[in-house]
Formats: structure tokens, sequence, C-alpha cells
């Protein structure tokens, strides 16, 4: 066989198992990012998706959060408008997240089959917060 031949058999051989690798590796790591409607249909339809690490993100619903500090666990509730259900985490919570302002969160972990989702990673996002408010009176005087 001629060198050239054994040097592309051997390429094709690497960037084959190299691609097999990288998506297994995604296959296992990558999660579904949904919304908690998408989320409640899906999981009516799949059962299956219960056992899934998902990553919901949505708007905690105002006056829901409650804490326990000693065990550093979060409870509160998350809605898109149309579905909402609990959300539990343990752990540091950001910052940012407080009951004070409408703040949206990504939830990344498993929706339980009680209704309840069991976060592991909880991220606040919080944009409107560091914004100015503008002032209607001023619109008003222009």
């Amino acid at each position: 066989m001629k060198p050239s031949t054994k040097f592309a058999l051997g390429s094709g051989a690497i960037v084959l198992t190299v691609t097999l690798l990288m998506f297994e590796g995604v296959k296992q790591t990558g999660t579904y990012f949904l919304t908690p409607s998408q989320l409640v249909a899906k999981s009516t339809t799949d059962p299956s998706l219960h056992d899934v690490g998902v990553k919901v993100s949505a708007k905690v619903v105002k006056g829901s959060i409650v804490r326990d500090a000693a065990a550093q666990r979060v409870d509160f509730m998350i809605s898109d408008g149309a579905h909402s259900f609990p959300v539990t985490y343990t752990g540091l919570v950001p910052d940012t997240f407080t009951d004070e302002n409408e703040i949206e969160v990504v939830a990344e972990g498993k929706f339980g089959r009680d209704g309840t989702f069991h976060a592991t990673v909880l991220v606040a996002k919080c944009g409107s917060r560091y914004e100015a408010k503008w002032d209607e009176m001023a619109t008003k005087a222009t």
C-alpha cells in the first residue's frame, strides 16, 4: 500500500473517532432549554423527560420566595404567564435574587414527577435592575 493511502486512511480514522467522541460528549452533557409551558407540555407527552436534565427560563412569581437560611434552601414559583410550578434550590443564591423586582431566572435541574422543579444551578437575570427608570413626569413635561 502506498504511503499516501496509509496516511489518508489514518487521517480518516482519527477524524471519525474525534467526531464520534464529540457527538457522544454533547449528547451526554447537553440539556434542553425550555419555558414552563414547553416543559409541562413535553413532560405530559413524554414521561422520560423527568429523568433528563433541563434548563428552564421564566420569571419568579412575586412574593413566592421562601428562604431557609439554615439549610441554604430557597423555594419559589416560576411562571411564563401560562404555566407555573414550584422550584426548589439548595445552595447559595445570586445577589440579584430578591423579591423586590420582577426577576427572570434560568434554573438547571430535573422536573420531578411531583410537579416540582429541583434545580442544581440557579442564575438570576435582571438587566432592568441596573437601568434607570423612565420618569413619566419628564415625558409629560416635554
